[in-house]
C-alpha cells in the first residue's frame, strides 16, 4: 500500500483507501456519478484536512476556519468521503443515499445542504470565482477586527473545465490583481475531459498563464499520490505572502484502476463491478460495497492536535476580545440591523429623477451603518451608484477598502460577490448595465439556488438608454431572470421607492438574491396618495398606485412605466372611463402575499392591461391584455424610441380603450 501513497501515515491510509472505495460504491449504486477524479485526488484531500486545513469537525460553522471549495463539483463524491472520514455529520448512510432525493449528499455539492460546503458548485468555474469572493472578505474581516479573531485561508480545487471556462480568466486575473495571498487553487491537470484527452481542444500553458496574472505558481508534477511532497506545496503556499497560489497537480483519473485508470470513461460513467473488484484488490479493502471502518472518524478527530489547539486558541481570543468578537458575531449574524435607525431624505414630489440616481442617496445614508457592506462595479461605478461615500479602493495596500473596482469582468463580479455573501460578514452590492446580466446571470443563478444574499444592482433598464441601441437595449431580461425560482427581480416605480425597498433589502439578515433594476432616465417622484401606498406597501410587491370609484378597468404597470399609467389614467379618468393603476416591483414578493392582498390589488373582476417596456411573456398571467416590446430595439435619442414601440400615455389610453371595447 505504501507504494501507492507514499508518506501516508497508518489513519491517512485507512481515510485514502476508504474514500478511494466509496468513490466507486457510490455512483455504481447510484447508477451515475463521476469516479475517476475523486479516486485520484483522494490523497490531496487527505493531506490538506489532516496536515494543514484549519477545521474543527465539532463546529463547522467556526468563524475562523479555513473554506474548501471543490470548484469540479462532479467530483462530490471526494467532499463527501472526506467529511465522513473526518468526523464531520456525514454517515454511511448519507454516503450510501449518494445522489438520492433530499440527502445530505446531491450529485453536486450544495451550500447549506452538507457539512464542509461552502458554495454551491457544479458549472465548472464558478467555485474558483467563489473562492476569490471568499479570500477577499477574509482580508476584508481580518482589517476590521485583527488578526486573533479573523485568519484563514481559502483552498480551491479546480479541474481542466474550471480553467477553460471564461470565468477562470477574469476572476484569477482579478485575483492577481488584487494580491489575494491567502488564496490558494489546485488544478488537477489529468489530461482527461468528457470527449477524450484535453489536447483534443486544450494546449494552454497553464503555468505561464497564471504567472502573468501575478500568481505564484508550484508546479508539483507527478506527485498526485504523495502526501508528503504536497504537504511542501501547502506550505510553500502559506509561505507566499503577496500573491495567490497555483498547484500545478499531475494526477491520473481512475487510479489506481487497471482498467479504468486515463480513460474518458473514468469521468463520468460509474465503474463496472469487475472494474471496482481490480480496484479494491489492489487498494487492500474488501470488496464489499461500502465497507468503512467505525472507529476511524474518531481516530482521525483526535488526530487533530494541531487544528484543535487553533480552535482552542480562537476560543481564548474570542473570550478576551468580547467586545469585537461579538460586534464580529453580528456582522455574520445580522449584518443590516443596524440600518433601522437610517433615516433616508426624500426626493420632492413630482420631481424628475432617475431611480439610478436613488441608488448613490441610499447608499451614503447606509454605508456608514454597515460595516460589512461592499460596493463595487464592472468598471461603470459613476454611472450606476453603487459607491460608498469616502470608501477606500480594496486592494493589497488597503485591506480594509470596501469600494471595490472589479474591472470589466461581470461574470467574475457575480461570482466573486456569492463568495462573499456565503463566507458570512459581508453584503456584497455589485452593478452593471442592464443588458449585461446575460454575463452575470450564471452567477445570479447561483446566489439564488445558494441563498446568498447579494445584491446585483442593473440600471440603464430599457429602450431609454436611447442611442447606444439594440446592443444595450435590454428587451427580453427582466423575463429572463424573473424566470429563475427565489430571485427578486426589482423594478421599483420611482426614486424614493427605490430609497426604501434598497434599505429594506440591505437591513434583512436573510435578504435573498436579487437583481434590482433601475432607469437611466429620469422619472417623475410620485406623490400624494400613490406616494404615501408605495411607502406602505411596496415591498409586497404589488400595490395599488392609484384607485378610483367605479373603476372600470386597471392597468397594471413597472418602473418607468408606473408614471406613463398614471398619466394614462389621468386621461381616461377625463374621458369617462375611470381606471386604476396598480404599480408592481417585484413578482417574487407580490406572489408570495396572501390571495386576499393578491385579489384586493389586481381586481381580477375588472378587464386589466400591463404595461413594461419589455417582452410581454409572462405578464398574462395577471393581465388580460400586454402592452410591451416584443422585437429588438433601434439606435435613436430614448423619447423617439418609446413613441416608436408606444410606450406613451398616449398609448396606453388607445390599448385601454381597445381592450374595453372588446369586452363589450
Amino acid at each position: 500500500m505504501t507504494e501507492l501513497y507514499s508518506g501516508a501515515t497508518d489513519l491517512e491510509l485507512q481515510a485514502i483507501r476508504e474514500i478511494v472505495a466509496v468513490a466507486m460504491d457510490a455512483p455504481a449504486k447510484a447508477k451515475s456519478g463521476h469516479s475517476g477524479t475523486a479516486m485520484a485526488l483522494a490523497p490531496l484531500g487527505v493531506a490538506l484536512f489532516s496536515r494543514v486545513m484549519r477545521h474543527e469537525p465539532s463546529d463547522p460553522n467556526w468563524l475562523d476556519r479555513d473554506r474548501f471549495i471543490l470548484s469540479c463539483g462532479h467530483a462530490s463524491i471526494l467532499q463527501y468521503g472526506l467529511a465522513h472520514a473526518f468526523g464531520y455529520e456525514v454517515s454511511e448512510t448519507d454516503l450510501r443515499e449518494f445522489r438520492t432525493p433530499h440527502s445530505k449528499t446531491p450529485g453536486h455539492p450544495e451550500a447549506r445542504e452538507t457539512p464542509t460546503v461552502e458554495v454551491t458548485t457544479g458549472p465548472l468555474g464558478q467555485g474558483l470565482a467563489n473562492g476569490v469572493g471568499m479570500a477577499m472578505a477574509e482580508r476584508m474581516l481580518r482589517a476590521q477586527f485583527g488578526e486573533e479573531l479573523v485568519s484563514h485561508r481559502t483552498w480551491v480545487i479546480a479541474g481542466d473545465g474550471c480553467l477553460e471556462e471564461g470565468i477562470s480568466h477574469e476572476a484569477a486575473s482579478f485575483a492577481g490583481a488584487q494580491g489575494l495571498d491567502r488564496l490558494t487553487v489546485f488544478y488537477d491537470d489529468n489530461h482527461i475531459t468528457i470527449d477524450g484527452a484535453t489536447e483534443l481542444a486544450l494546449r494552454d500553458d497553464a503555468a505561464a498563464r497564471f504567472r502573468s496574472y501575478g500568481w505564484d505558481v508550484i508546479e508539483l508534477g507527478e506527485k498526485a499520490n504523495d502526501l508528503d511532497a504536497i504537504e511542501a506545496a501547502l506550505r510553500g503556499a502559506i509561505a507566499e505572502t503577496k500573491k495567490p497560489t497555483l498547484i500545478i497537480l499531475r494526477s491520473h483519473i481512475g487510479f489506481p484502476s487497471p482498467t479504468m485508470q486515463d480513460r474518458r470513461e473514468a469521468h463520468g460513467s460509474p465503474f463496472s463491478a469487475e472494474a471496482i473488484s481490480e480496484a479494491k484488490e489492489i487498494l487492500g479493502v474488501a470488496d464489499v460495497p461500502f465497507t468503512f471502518d467505525p472507529s476511524l472518524p474518531g481516530q482521525i478527530r483526535n488526530s487533530l492536535e494541531t487544528q484543535h489547539r487553533q480552535y482552542q486558541q480562537w476560543q481564548e481570543h474570542v473570550q478576551s476580545n468580547s467586545q469585537a468578537a461579538n460586534q464580529l458575531m453580528l456582522q455574520t449574524t445580522k449584518n443590516g440591523s443596524l440600518l433601522e435607525l437610517v433615516d433616508l431624505e426624500e426626493f420632492a414630489p413630482d420631481s424628475p429623477v432617475a431611480t439610478r440616481k436613488a441608488m448613490q442617496r441610499v447608499m451614503d445614508a447606509v454605508s456608514g451603518k454597515m460595516p460589512g457592506l461592499t460596493a463595487g462595479s464592472a468598471d461603470l461605478t459613476e454611472n450606476t451608484g453603487v459607491v460608498i461615500k469616502n470608501g477606500v479602493p480594496q486592494g493589497p495596500d488597503s485591506p480594509g477598502g470596501r469600494q471595490i473596482y472589479y474591472g470589466i469582468r461581470e461574470f467574475a463580479m457575480g461570482a466573486i460577490m456569492v463568495g462573499q455573501a456565503l463566507h458570512g460578514g459581508i453584503r456584497p452590492v455589485g452593478s452593471t448595465f442592464f443588458v449585461f446580466a446575460d454575463y452575470v446571470r450564471p452567477a445570479i443563478r447561483l446566489a439564488a439556488l445558494s441563498q446568498a444574499s447579494a445584491l446585483f444592482v442593473f440600471t440603464h433598464d430599457s429602450i431609454g438608454v436611447g442611442e447606444d441601441g439594440p446592443t444595450h437595449q435590454p428587451i427580453e431580461h427582466l423575463m429572463s431572470l424573473r424566470a429563475v425560482p427565489r430571485l427578486h427581480v426589482v423594478r421599483p416605480s420611482d426614486a424614493n421607492e427605490t430609497l426604501h425597498l434598497v434599505k429594506q433589502l440591505l437591513a434583512d439578515s436573510n435578504m435573498p438574491a436579487t437583481a434590482l433594476v433601475l432607469s437611466r432616465q429620469d422619472l417623475p417622484v410620485l406623490s400624494g396618495r400613490s406616494a404615501e401606498a408605495s411607502r406602505d406597501h411596496a415591498h409586497r410587491g404589488g400595490y395599488v398606485a392609484l384607485d378610483a370609484e367605479e373603476a372600470l378597468c386597471t392597468v397594471i404597470a413597472t418602473g418607468s412605466e408606473v408614471g406613463i399609467s398614471l398619466a394614462a389614467a389621468e386621461a381616461l379618468g377625463e374621458s369617462g372611463l375611470p381606471t386604476r393603476v396598480v404599480a408592481m416591483p417585484c413578482w417574487t414578493c407580490f406572489d408570495s402575499q396572501s390571495a386576499e392582498y393578491q385579489n384586493s390589488v389586481l381586481r381580477q373582476d375588472l378587464p386589466s392591461l400591463a404595461v413594461e417596456a419589455g417582452a410581454t411573456l409572462g405578464w398574462y398571467k395577471y393581465a388580460d391584455d400586454v402592452l410591451g416590446i416584443d422585437r429588438f430595439g433601434i439606435s435613436a435619442p430614448a423619447g423617439f424610441i418609446f413613441e416608436e414601440f408606444g410606450i406613451t400615455a398616449a398609448a396606453v389610453v388607445s390599448r385601454v380603450k381597445s381592450l374595453m371595447e372588446s369586452y363589450q
